[in-house]
């Protein structure tokens, strides 16, 4: 399992199994959040699966799916409030944590300067520097 920390408030991992939920819960995650449809691919594990695991350990469980490519907007709006309620720590998944981190980014945008969004994401592996006019864009949108 590659659990890569953001910030403090969330950490994004690539796809995990259910075997991996345990030791999430014994990290001391509270919430975890599925950005990845289920059957995206073949052999990955089921959500339903993954979600009975969560809650056997007591994390809250959100599912989330975004179209991998493609986040729209709809997509920013809704992940927006699921990620300022949850219950921190916060382990969002994906099939590779990108997603997760557009996501954050994005819908963090509206509050914090992009370039710090950026560095942070920078620092957890992933370069969204092509996101800066879109998380500009982002930063008109508060709420």
């Amino acid at each position: 399992m590659d659990i890569r920390r953001i910030d403090d408030d969330i950490s994004v991992a690539p796809q995990i199994s259910v075997a991996d939920v345990q030791e999430i819960a014994r990290l001391g995650f509270r919430t975890l959040i599925a950005n990845r449809p289920d059957q995206e691919e073949p052999g990955q594990p089921a959500m339903k699966d993954i979600e009975a695991a969560a809650r056997d350990q007591g994390l809250e469980w959100v599912y989330l799916p975004v179209e991998s490519g493609n986040i729209t907007d709809n997509d920013v709006d809704n992940f927006a409030p699921v990620i300022r309620q949850a219950e921190k720590p916060v382990l969002a998944f994906c099939r590779s944590g990108t997603r997760c981190t557009v996501l954050w980014a994005l819908s963090s945008a509206r509050t914090r300067p992009a370039d710090q969004l950026v560095a942070k994401a920078r620092n957890a592996g992933y370069d969204i520097t092509s996101l800066m006019p879109r998380m500009e864009q982002q930063a008109d949108r508060k709420g």
